[in-house]
């Protein structure tokens, strides 16, 4: 799509002209900047470009939301005007990162380390959502597809074999990342998490007998009189997490020290042997004791007050999306999904955040088209849509936000629905987000996700219809005409 050049000019002088720019980077719908000075960014000026549908700071980027397929040529004609370069996400990272706290810091890095993995993960939820499709009972009726079509069942079991891989072996995804991130070797990393879910290795999830509850023995190694647990770690986040920090630093002070004809050689093999034995010996067992921990604390949580616990991870998730620091529940989700639950109590949540957003935008189109402003009604209405399908930024960022009561209406009713899903306790898994979301929830949850989809669809737009009426715009005009009375307070 063709994109006026004259309007990322006037973003340009909007955000304090190129000399404020750092680095600049996008993403499916934002441009990402790093800028010298925030407060030399003129919001005002900025919100009425036509090409710009919303703006925020987060983890001290300042991100411009463009819009799919528009953004890229957004950012071509704005590194042209600029000549800062294009910069990597990960430059422009590295320059916000200069004005972070170590707080910030720590969630940055576990969101670098799991928002490249995610795709991975939301293909395989999708396909397990449709191996639900095909063999859940009560969906077409009181047989599966399978049952009712035996044909189907082989292809099936493909689908669930190459949608289970990346759970299976989600620790050499995480090593890959995680080295990445830490400065290392990526592809070590990706080793180390094999070696960590290698099908030599006892599984911890068949040593319990289930006729008698009893733990069947561990397996182990005898190392000069050292007995090591052959125990393998499959679906776990946190021992490759660890593992892989330490084996950045490992394989960084080797490189500093080993002469350059025999790097090859030594680093490698000497890296992964000395991590390995550590992540055998101490540290998958810390870590894996620590990830047990979170897993029956949050479980804990959801079977003794439910209600309570969705109630608050639904009011506080959208929130969260601003400053960016959702992306650590991502770890939780997978280590919820790993432990016996098979699934998490998460992962609904946010689907009906997803939903919520985007209703509450569709109730904004409703009051712009009734005001006749076009360009608000479009973005309103598109952004909506998106909201539906998974993809919130747009509705947050470019309707509900700036409007505020929108934000709000989606906020209480994912709460409400939250604590409904805490409550029954609703479980699935971390795949695609919003209406889509249904195949991702495990079975026997669908009919309590369907019920909640509903409440998410309907009651921000009455809420959001209600709140207009006590709406002002900055300016003091009225956002939107009375619906609920004639008088507009």
């Amino acid at each position: 799509m063709a994109v006026n050049r004259q309007e990322v000019k006037d973003i340009i002088s909007a955000i304090g002209g190129k000399d404020n720019v750092s680095a600049a980077t996008h993403c499916v719908t934002r441009l990402r900047l790093a800028l010298k000075d925030d407060s030399k960014v003129d919001k005002t000026a900025l919100d009425k470009i036509n090409l710009v549908k919303g703006s925020f700071a987060a983890n001290n980027q300042f991100q411009i939301v463009i819009g799919p397929g528009t953004v890229d040529e957004a950012y071509k004609v704005f590194v042209d005007e600029t000549g800062v370069g294009e910069s990597s996400k990960d430059d422009v990272k590295a320059a916000a990162a200069e004005k972070m706290n170590p707080l910030q810091r720590a969630i940055k890095t576990l969101g670098d380390v799991f928002i490249p993995i995610l795709p991975a993960i939301v293909t395989a939820g999708l396909l397990l959502g449709l191996n639900n499709v095909l063999t859940a009972g009560g969906l077409f009726g009181k047989q599966s597809l399978v049952e009712m079509f035996p044909q189907l069942k082989d292809l099936a079991e493909i689908i669930n074999f190459i949608a289970a891989a990346p759970f299976i072996f989600l620790p050499a995804l995480i090593g890959w990342s995680a080295m990445r991130v830490f400065g290392g070797s990526p592809l070590l990393g990706l080793v180390l998490g094999l070696i960590l879910c290698h099908p030599g290795l006892a599984s911890q999830y068949s040593l319990g007998n289930a006729e008698t509850g009893e733990l069947t023995k561990i397996p182990q190694w005898d190392v000069f009189g050292l007995m090591i647990n052959k125990l393998n770690y499959q679906g776990q986040v946190l021992p490759v997490l660890i593992a892989a920090w330490v084996l950045a630093k490992v394989e960084r002070w080797l490189n500093k020290r080993v002469h350059d004809s025999i790097k090859m050689l030594v680093v490698g093999p000497v890296s992964l042997l000395l991590v390995g034995f550590l992540s055998f010996i101490i540290i998958g067992p810390v870590a894996l004791w620590l990830g047990t921990q979170i897993t029956d604390f949050i479980q804990m949580i959801f079977e003794s007050a439910g209600w309570l616990g969705g109630l608050v991870y639904g009011l506080v998730y959208a929130p969260l999306v601003i400053t960016g620091l959702h992306h650590m529940f991502l770890a939780v989700d997978f280590q919820l999904m790993s432990s016996p639950l098979g699934g998490t109590y998460l992962w609904p949540i946010l689907a009906i955040s997803n939903i919520a957003q985007g209703s509450a935008a569709f109730a904004a189109w409703f009051l712009y088209k009734r005001k006749k402003m076009v360009k608000e009604e479009g973005l309103a209405l598109t952004s909506g849509i998106s909201g539906w399908l998974g993809v919130t930024e747009p509705a947050m960022f470019g309707v509900n936000i700036p409007l505020k009561y929108p934000f709000i209406a989606a906020v209480l009713t994912t709460g409400l629905v939250g604590a409904i899903f805490g409550s029954q306790q609703v479980l699935g898994k971390v795949g695609v987000g919003g209406v889509p979301g249904i195949i991702s929830i495990n079975d026997g949850f669908r009919g309590t996700f369907l019920i909640g989809m509903i409440i998410a669809i309907v009651l921000p737009i009455v809420l959001t219809l209600i709140f207009s009426n006590f709406a002002k715009k900055k300016m003091g005009e009225d956002v939107a005409e009375p619906i609920v009375s004639d008088k507009t307070i």
